[in-house]
């Protein structure tokens, strides 16, 4: 998705016409689910995907043809014999696409840059996007944006507000992590906030964690205090690389409330001097790795430095769920799905060993 975004804000600053195309509401059996997005281009290019086979070419049709009309429509699709994919597969569900026109001189301009200016800045929004004017009692198709607090940003094919209804009695809470929803004729489609994700420790571990975690849409930083190991080669999609001694870089490191740190160093002693400037920093998460016997080590120092008992026992310590994990990629896979479980179950993380004792 995020991919689709950054080629959507490239298309809008080149002033390229294109179809945005949004799966806004699914039933029964599909490929994609209510949320998936794709881009088309005039010339038959794309961005992202619906799901491939007979309705995602139906749709590519239909977009290149609404670019040259300049007006949006939401096809619906029912998966039967007539749309079975390539291989002969049929789902039997059904699927209603919007099919947007985003044109130099169009209305829709506004509201996507809006949109694409929210989503960069990794704040969330949420998409009330009318597809059924009989159910919903509105004009249809629609769009409404909302901001990651639930306020009216935009709106598409409207008379600039949002009707009450949108925001009084459905839009949910970005911060219980939704999925896509629809209700009376209304999708609502949320583009969730991203986490940042410190990983102080560029070795094997932190390599393995960085690459799995961009793909479940953490933007990594990755600190280190050797050039090789916080190299754009080695990490080539982490948001940012900082290289330098831990007790210089991380106390002017910004750590906000969604921050997720992560300390996998490659000593005893530079765990515990990460620990140390990231334990009181207001991070939502906290990750230690190491042995029962080593975390209680550096417990007990940074107790006597003067660390808070409270702090330490938030620490999650050893990392990882118990997945029985012994190699580097078990390891990162067991620690990415602590990661996943504390962001997307508010703090909860079954399968997490019991605490340690100090």
């Amino acid at each position: 998705m995020r991919e689709v975004i950054r080629e959507l804000i490239a298309a809008l600053d080149a002033g390229r016409p294109v179809a945005y195309c949004r799966l806004v509401e699914t039933r029964g059996s599909t490929p994609q689910k209510a949320g998936a997005m794709m881009l088309v281009y005039a010339d038959g290019s794309q961005a992202g995907t619906l799901g491939g086979g007979c309705v995602e070419a139906e749709v590519k049709r239909r977009a290149i043809a609404l670019l040259g009309e300049g007006r949006s429509e939401v096809c619906s699709f029912q998966l039967d014999s007539d749309y079975g994919w390539d291989d002969g597969l049929i789902c039997g569900g059904r699927m209603q696409i919007l099919v947007e026109p985003i044109t130099a001189d169009g209305e829709s301009r506004v509201y996507f840059r809006h949109l694409v200016e929210l989503v960069a800045r990794g704040e969330g929004i949420t998409e009330g996007v009318v597809f059924d004017a009989v159910a919903s009692k509105l004009t249809a198709p629609a769009s409404y944006l909302f901001d990651a607090r639930g306020r009216f940003v935009a709106g598409l094919h409207d008379r600039g507000t949002a009707p009450p209804g949108l925001v009084t009695d459905q839009l949910r809470p970005l911060e219980a992590r939704p999925r896509p929803y629809a209700a009376h004729g209304v999708a609502y489609l949320p583009i969730l906030p991203r986490c940042r994700l410190v990983i102080v420790g560029g070795g094997h571990v932190g390599k393995a964690v960085a690459d799995l975690a961009v793909d479940l849409a953490f933007d990594v930083w990755i600190v280190d205090d050797r050039e090789e190991f916080t190299s754009a080669e080695r990490f080539p999609r982490a948001e940012r690389r900082v290289t330098g001694q831990i007790d210089r870089v991380l106390p002017e490191l910004e750590i906000t409330p969604d921050t997720y740190c992560l300390i996998v160093t490659r000593g005893h002693n530079h765990d515990e001097e990460a620990l140390f400037h990231l334990a009181n920093r207001g991070a939502r998460y906290v990750g230690l790795i190491g042995s029962r016997r080593k975390i209680k080590m550096i417990f007990d120092d940074l107790l006597a430095e003067g660390i808070s008992r409270a702090a330490l026992k938030a620490v999650h310590a050893p990392l990882g769920i118990d997945i029985g994990s012994q190699t580097v990629a078990e390891i990162a896979v067991s620690i990415c799905a602590e990661l996943v479980a504390h962001r997307n179950l508010a703090g909860r993380v079954p399968g997490r060993p019991r605490s340690i004792e100090f």
